[in-house]
């Protein structure tokens, strides 16, 4: 088993890479549903694998959901992304996908700024790779990280 080594800040820049350069609206791997935040997202460790062969718990993002939710099946849907508490999961019961993106937004941009405020990295670019991704990080860029 592998742990997940990858800099938290460095997988929300990346997964805000994605969703900005509309990563979500062009997900065809699967067209019979909605794309799924985070899951379908190369940030995620079982992206394009068939079966998780990653826990949740080895991810970087899994320091964001609450502790009482961390053992549900899929924790990061459980990521509170607005102020009053709403989660991943409440916008697939009851938002549309445009709501959760907009949310999704606003969120990972105030958590950059945020973790960028406590490491005095504000304005730093560096960007996470699991090293299947389909075109949302430059792996030529010298800030490219190795899976």
């Amino acid at each position: 088993m592998t742990t997940d080594k990858r800099d938290p800040l460095a997988v929300l820049k990346s997964e805000l890479g994605y969703l900005e350069a509309g990563g979500y609206s062009l997900e065809k791997e699967h067209p019979w549903r909605a794309p799924l935040v985070f899951e379908d997202s190369p940030t995620c460790l079982n992206h394009n694998e068939r079966n998780r062969i990653h826990p949740c718990t080895e991810c970087a993002l899994y320091s964001f959901v609450p502790a009482d939710r961390r053992a549900e099946q899929i924790p990061c849907r459980h990521i509170p992304l607005t102020e009053d508490g709403q989660t991943v999961n409440d916008f697939y019961r009851s938002g549309t996908q445009r709501e959760l993106e907009w949310n999704l937004m606003v969120w990972l941009r105030k958590t950059i700024r945020r973790l960028e405020g406590q490491h005095g990295l504000v304005g730093t670019s560096k960007r996470a790779c699991t090293g299947n991704c389909t075109g949302s990080c430059r792996k030529d860029n010298s800030s490219h990280e190795d899976a």
